[in-house]
């Protein structure tokens, strides 16, 4: 029988690397990493439930994705890779297919000439192993990893710029060298289109990279597609641009705009569904000598509402925030650039004060979050019903609280104000540089003094830094003007050793994951409303110097490099926009 048994057939033989046939569950009894009761335990709420065996024993909090991992790992002697951290290389990752990747939850890691080495969320799936070694058509070795940091890998691996290029050239392709204008909207109405596939992949590259915005750009060379992560552009693809008139007319289409008018600016909305999400897009066209430049602002229905307590406030802002937000009149404004977080702190506001007590309206532009309890309205010039005469509406429906989107013109600026005066709280945003400089922003729009003073309550100014990768940050020695603006902020003798992330898979490369609010609060008492109302800038000033002496956004910036959070060059480019105060 010895004999027998070793002479089995070479195609029998179980092939190089593949895992055995283990039950989970006995693995992690082995490796005391649970015990029998609970392994008797989550079998039952296996028959119960359908679910897998180890999904049920994170969910249940007795073991970790990690735990398991490296339990599997030392069972079936192969390697645990963290994906967050490992170098990938995107030769070798390519090697793999997509649709393979995420079908069997696998990513190439290795080429080790003779054998691949693979990370597989399920190390213990034959299946998916005989597959793999098919499709690869070399040998193949087995890495443990996380279970969930396969999906964010093949997020952050995948991206579809190889895709969205081709769709660009089959594009190029299907319209030729010339194509009147029948041609162009018959193709543009065919859901099969490239046209259609194009937009298709370049919205779903969007929203897997966590972009806020899309940007198509004409230029003389070719057409541009970028896209905004974290406050920075980056390339999403370069085609001809021939293209680029196909890409806005479709756009406009979705959008209800007019298509045959090329030489004016064009704005509207539409929604898309990308596989469970469906995402508010804000269009606007803009005519440029090579064509029509067309940005899109991409919002998520399916977000979660941010909590006052949850988007970075410091907890001196934070608390007198909330005593504002607690009177029953007055005016509230929040204050920035573009794209620098008011409408979430607006929103994470409302949260706080939203109660059956109170009448609460909104007028926005569009409306960008729903909250139940509130009456929404959205502006539509084109009917005119503008931001003025909505507001003048309003007032008629015996509000508590009114959020006006925007304080665009004066016309709403001294409704707004006029509805601040007479028992209601508004709140509401205005571009302003910082805090001090908002109320003479308001009377530069020809609101009378008296209104500002005896109506703006507090002004709160904001920007957004990005947030070091945790990944990947490490001690990094600040440039001469980053150390000049270090000891310009510090007190005297303080050192500190500042963070940044060098870049890595985890944050492709930026060395940033995220982007956090950095605040700084005015609220208006006698001397600064007297000076308001006399017109004087030259006390209204110095009077705000004396009351956020120390508590700016500059310093706000300045603690989260202290504590790691952020970048010096972050810091900086808040600085650079806010003197200090000092």
């Amino acid at each position: 029988m010895a004999t027998a048994a070793t002479s089995t057939p070479e195609a029998a033989r179980p092939a190089p690397g593949r895992p055995e046939k283990l039950r989970l569950g006995d693995v992690l009894v082995q490796q005391r990493l649970i015990s029998q009761e609970q392994l008797q335990q989550t079998l039952e709420l296996v028959r119960q439930t359908g679910k897998k065996t180890g999904r049920l024993l994170i969910e249940s909090g007795v073991i970790t994705e990690e735990l398991l991992a490296n339990g599997l790992a030392r069972q079936l002697r192969i390697p645990f890779v963290n994906l967050k951290t490992f170098p990938f290389r995107a030769d070798v990752v390519k090697l793999l297919p997509e649709s393979a990747a995420r079908r069997f939850r696998a990513v190439v890691l290795e080429d080790k000439g003779d054998s691949l080495l693979v990370a597989l969320a399920d190390p213990l799936d034959l299946a998916a192993f005989d597959e793999l070694t098919r499709l690869l058509k070399r040998n193949i070795g087995i890495a443990a990893v996380p279970e969930s940091q396969v999906p964010l890998a093949l997020d952050r691996l995948y991206r579809r710029t190889e895709e969205i290029s081709g769709l660009a050239r089959a594009l190029e392709k299907d319209l030729g060298d010339a194509v009147d204008f029948g041609e162009l909207t018959a193709t543009v109405g065919l859901e099969g289109a490239p046209v259609v596939r194009l937009l298709q992949s370049m919205f779903e590259d969007a929203m897997q990279v966590g972009a806020s915005d899309v940007h198509i750009e004409p230029q003389e060379a070719g057409l541009h597609i970028r896209v905004r992560v974290d406050g920075v552009l980056q390339t999403q693809t370069e085609a001809d641009k021939r293209i680029a008139a196909a890409l806005a007319q479709r756009l406009k289409l979705m959008a209800g705009l007019d298509i045959s008018e090329k030489r004016l600016p064009q704005d509207g909305r539409f929604s898309v569904r990308l596989k469970d999400t469906t995402i508010d897009v804000r269009l606007s066209t803009l005519p440029t000598n090579y064509g029509e430049s067309v940005v899109m602002r991409l919002l998520n229905q399916g977000g979660s509402m941010r909590r006052l307590d949850s988007i970075g406030m410091p907890p001196d802002v934070l608390r007198r925030f909330r005593e504002v937000l607690g009177r029953s009149s007055g005016l509230v404004l929040v204050t920035g650039p573009t794209g620098s977080g008011k409408t979430t702190t607006l929103y994470a506001a409302l949260a706080e004060i939203n109660a059956a007590e109170l009448k609460v309206i909104t007028v926005e532009d569009p409306v960008e979050y729903r909250l139940p309890g509130l009456t929404q309205v959205q502006v539509n010039d084109k009917i005119e019903l503008t931001f003025a005469r909505v507001l003048r509406a309003c007032l008629r429906q015996d509000p508590d609280v009114i959020l006006v989107g925007e304080m665009r013109d004066p016309e709403t600026a001294e409704i707004g104000l006029r509805a601040a005066i007479t028992g209601h709280l508004v709140l509401s945003t205005l571009h302003t540089r910082d805090a001090i400089s908002t109320p003479f922003r308001l009377l530069d729009m020809g609101v009378p003094p008296f209104m500002v003073a005896t109506s703006l309550q507090a002004v709160i100014a904001q920007r957004l830094v990005r947030v070091n990768c945790d990944v990947c940050a490490e001690p990094h020695a600040p440039s001469p003007q980053e150390q000049a603006w270090l000891t310009a902020m510090l007190p005297a003798g303080e050192q500190i050793v500042p963070k940044r992330g060098r870049g890595c898979s985890a944050c492709n490369g930026t060395g940033y994951t995220g982007r956090q609010g950095v605040y700084e609060l005015l609220e208006m008492d006698a001397e600064m409303t007297s000076a308001a109302t006399r017109a004087d800038p030259a006390a209204f000033m110095r009077a705000g110097r004396e009351r956020m002496q120390g508590r700016t956004m500059a310093f706000h910036a300045l603690e989260l490099v202290r504590q790691g959070r952020t970048s010096v060059a972050e810091g900086l480019r808040v600085g650079q926009d806010d003197d200090g105060i000092d």
